[in-house]
């Protein structure tokens, strides 16, 4: 397995305020750090450098994206206005929580450029798994928008070169926040499936029209979403897997998996209100390998970085269909609501399920 990386992708800086709003209030004392921080992907690096996993991965150098490769998801009047409000020399905020500076602009052609540059190794069989370890994150950027602290889609951009090579490709999101930016790329279209599995939470802005429902079905019905209800934990989660995605994504018969992973749908997440466990994304991680025979991923959310890094070393371990788990989870002691309230995931399943196409619908 390679893991793809560059250190301009710590340029970004999205600077701080209440949470990840603009603005200190007189009433703190000190100023919260943006949650999509350089500090994150250090220590996700840290953690598959130095972890138990670190002898079976290799490590290889990104690129930066030039803008043609840009122009292939994104209109060419927004990465325009988005170069110009990189320029500076102050921060910018595009919404009310996505926010760049003088750094933004090569951190954005880094996390593209290195996303890509995954999928090459993939397509061209130099490995079957390649994980870009990128920010900032994509998965909300659409194509004339950014949102959600996503500026490029990174997910969307190794799919449509996949597809432009004549592939059938399928991409699978499980960050806690839909993955709406690449549901906006791909809607009209039924060469590229796009599935997401995420906590049920609806539009919230201007740039964030979309509400991760299940009738939002695309073209053909290529587009699923899988909503949760709050507090659904790892075995919500495979459920999802195992009886909606992966049996559609078995008829859809990908040539390539893009994978969108976040961590913020985890137990101890600030920005999520799921449960899942280090245990969870292994479980995750084993059963796309087990899918797929070639599988890009680029990084999305997690923000308590200390246990999204855990999760995250969990998911490289069933990515490697490891036979053991490396690490202890210390905390993994929440109790998980879909165990306990099997019936509201049942609910939420079937929801997914009256309104998917006949021809992806799962056989029974």
């Amino acid at each position: 397995m390679e893991i793809f990386w560059h250190e301009d992708c710590l340029e970004h800086d999205a600077g701080e305020g209440l949470w990840e709003l603009a603005g200190t209030p007189e009433w703190l004392d000190e100023p919260e750090r943006h949650p999509e921080s350089a500090a994150r992907l250090r220590t996700f690096r840290h953690a598959l450098r130095h972890g138990p996993v670190a002898p079976h991965l290799t490590w290889r150098e990104g690129r930066a994206a030039t803008l043609d490769e840009l122009a292939t998801v994104h209109s060419v009047e927004y990465l325009e206005r988005l170069r110009e409000a990189c320029a500076g020399p102050g921060r910018v905020a595009l919404d009310a929580n996505t926010v760049v500076g003088p750094g933004s602009w090569p951190a954005v052609l880094a996390a593209a450029g290195t996303t890509l540059e995954a999928a090459r190794a993939v397509l061209d069989g130099r490995t079957r798994v390649a994980y870009a370890l990128v920010r900032p994150p994509g998965h909300h950027a659409q194509r004339a928008s950014a949102d959600g602290y996503c500026l490029v889609n990174n997910a969307a951009l190794a799919a449509q070169a996949a597809a432009s090579a004549g592939l059938r490709v399928a991409v699978l999101d499980w960050d806690v926040h839909h993955g709406n930016g690449t549901q906006d790329v791909f809607f009209d279209r039924t060469d590229v499936l796009t599935a997401s599995i995420h906590m049920r939470h609806g539009a919230w802005g201007p740039n964030h029209r979309q509400t991760g429902a299940p009738d939002e079905v695309g073209a053909g019905g290529r587009n699923i979403n899988v909503e949760l209800s709050l507090g659904a934990g790892d075995a919500a989660h495979l459920r999802a897997l195992d009886e909606v995605v992966l049996p559609a994504l078995r008829r859809f018969r990908p040539d390539l998996l893009v994978c969108a992973s976040g961590f913020d749908g985890s137990a101890f997440d600030p920005n999520g209100r799921l449960s899942l466990t280090a245990s969870g994304y292994r479980e995750i991680g084993r059963r796309v390998a087990e899918f797929a025979d070639r599988v890009v991923l680029t990084q999305e959310g997690g923000y308590l970085r200390g246990y999204a890094a855990l999760c995250l070393h969990a998911l490289v371990e069933g990515l490697l269909r490891l036979p053991e788990p490396l690490l202890e989870d210390p905390l993994a002691y929440l109790p998980d609501d879909s165990e306990i309230n099997p019936e509201r995931t049942t609910a939420d399943l079937a929801a997914v399920l009256t309104t998917m196409s006949g021809d992806l619908r799962p056989l029974v």
